[in-house]
């Protein structure tokens, strides 16, 4: 089967779509596409940045990752718990800074070298080591991740060691994230800096050829250790436009997309295709520059949370697939979340007299948007209802709009001197994540973290650092709570949004399920 001939047949569906919309004018049904069978055609959101999962942070790169690869740990089905996967059991040492797997035996990667201890030795090395010889094959954007890591060592074939400077409580839960999974040393060393193009993992699929705006094909893995994919291939292909990814759903030009526009899922209610929807610890918010500009005063950040009208976010523009967010701790983590805590309500006069008092009437603002991306939420109608609301109290805003990685590349690096805010969405693995990486003082874009609007609190800082190494998780769920009430009140964020996310499937298609990690795991998926 010609896969690529397929992928090349856009003009085609693209023609199908048009005569959907003719035909729905009409009241007729129109005829779908047919995709090939055994090959699932998947709509992304954009091109992916890379394919080395050392290198990524986005949910929309990750999604093609975690059919490549595989890490010591992964997520159990349908929750955020973790359960074996090239690890078969692990071990805890009392005082909680010493784990031991025994890894999985008889496990090769795609290359056809082995899977054993010394290859998830040369994994860690390479992430946290920067002697390490291919250290350079970075950037590792979330080491942070594995920063309490002091060794990892090869005791035999089949056993590693992980020491850590303290005990770390999101250890094997971050294991279980896409920076976790575990890529081939030889592959690495063939590769270098150009790992990123020729993946090499030991997952129940292969990647076949990425072809730039065009489509990533992975292939199903005739070595894999466990259970063989249910589909032949898999076709990732990057449709950047909301509205052209619909066209191609309902022309049956693509058999899976994900993030449908709330405004299209009406379309999806018929017997050709299947919705759907999971919650999972999502949170939609706009960076705020903390260190510059109006949003260096307290005032005039709390001020925007009130002048930003996010019922109607949710309601109008996002039709009901979202709730407002309250602080940084989405209630997806309901062990952790403070439920007490609540949003900022819409109140423009509220609004207005900050910013009186704030002596920042009529401040001019530079908004970054970004056409789409990893969990944006319609993120062009977003910028454009918030740029309105914040008109509305006063502010004079200028919007600059980007695609997603060029977006990505504005944005990490920080807003100082660019912008006074950007959009901004996290999907995450602990209630650890978002807050460690994007809101403490040391996690400043020079520090190699993403606090793109440098938000600094002490105290902040102070009950981060004590939540992650705490052991007992009712002493960890007060100080994110504690965390949650400080950075609700200095507002470093516009809160805006929670999402439940969504997909749909062609009625071909069976055994898909979303997860609540935002993943796609494609192994079981099967399509006639």
């Amino acid at each position: 089967m010609d896969i690529w001939n397929w992928t090349r047949r856009g003009a085609l569906a693209a023609s199908a779509a048009a005569l959907l919309a003719g035909a729905a004018t009409l009241g007729a049904a129109p005829a779908i596409a047919q995709t090939p069978p055994g090959v699932l055609i998947v709509g992304q959101i954009a091109e992916p940045k890379s394919l080395d999962p050392a290198a990524v942070t986005a949910v929309n790169d990750f999604r093609i990752l975690v059919n490549l690869y595989e890490g010591l740990v992964q997520y159990s089905p349908g929750t955020l718990e973790v359960a074996p996967a090239l690890a078969t059991d692990w071990t805890i040492s009392d005082d909680g800074t010493v784990y031991t797997f025994t890894l999985r035996d008889g496990v090769t990667f795609h290359d056809g070298t082995p899977f054993n201890a010394e290859a998830v030795k040369f994994n860690f090395d390479r992430m946290l080591d920067e002697s390490h010889p291919f250290h350079d094959t970075g950037p590792f954007p979330l080491a942070f991740f594995f920063s309490a890591v002091e060794t990892v060592e090869a005791v035999d074939e089949l056993t590693v060691k992980f020491t850590l400077s303290e005990p770390y409580a999101p250890f094997l839960s971050n294991l279980a994230y896409p920076t976790g999974l575990i890529v081939s040393p030889s592959a690495v060393e063939a590769s270098g800096a150009d790992f990123g193009r020729a993946p090499v993992g030991t997952g129940p699929f292969k990647f076949a050829e990425w072809r730039s705006n065009e489509a990533v094909v992975i292939e199903r893995n005739p070595d894999y250790w466990g259970d063989p994919a249910g589909t032949e291939a898999v076709v990732f292909r990057p449709i950047t436009d909301a509205n052209t990814r619909v066209a191609e759903m309902l022309a049956g030009g693509i058999d899976l997309m994900v993030e449908v526009p709330p405004v299209a899922l009406s379309q999806f209610q018929g017997d050709d295709f299947t919705l759907a929807e999971q919650a999972g610890p999502h949170l939609w918010f706009l960076i705020l520059n903390a260190k510059e500009g109006p949003f260096a005063d307290k005032r005039v950040r709390q001020a925007a949370n009130y002048a930003i009208n996010k019922e109607a976010l949710v309601n109008d523009v996002l039709e009901g697939t979202a709730e407002v967010a309250a602080g940084p701790t989405p209630p997806a983590f309901a062990w952790a979340h403070d439920e007490e805590l609540e949003p900022y309500p819409y109140d423009p006069e509220k609004a207005k007299e900050l910013l009186a008092e704030a002596g920042a009437e009529g401040a001019t603002l530079t908004f970054y948007v970004t056409e789409g991306g990893s969990g944006m939420l319609d993120p062009v109608p977003m910028g454009t209802a918030i740029q309105a609301d914040l008109a509305a109290v006063g502010f004079d805003v200028k919007i600059e709009t980007y695609e997603w990685n060029t977006f990505l590349g504005e944005v990490n690096p920080g807003l100082e001197g660019k912008a006074d805010m950007a959009e901004m969405a996290w999907m995450t693995n602990d209630p650890d994540t978002l807050p460690f990486l994007a809101l403490r003082t040391d996690a400043w874009p020079d520090e190699g973290g993403f606090n793109s609007g440098y938000y600094s609190n002490p105290e902040v800082d102070a009950l981060l650092e004590k939540a992650r190494v705490s052991t007992d998780q009712a002493e960890r769920a007060d100080l994110y709570r504690q965390m949650q009430r400080i950075v609700q009140d200095d507002a470093p964020w516009v809160f805006v949004a929670n999402w439940k996310q969504n997909a749909v499937t062609s009625s071909r298609v069976e055994n898909f399920a979303l997860e609540p990690s935002f993943l796609l795991m494609l192994k079981d998926v099967a399509k006639n």
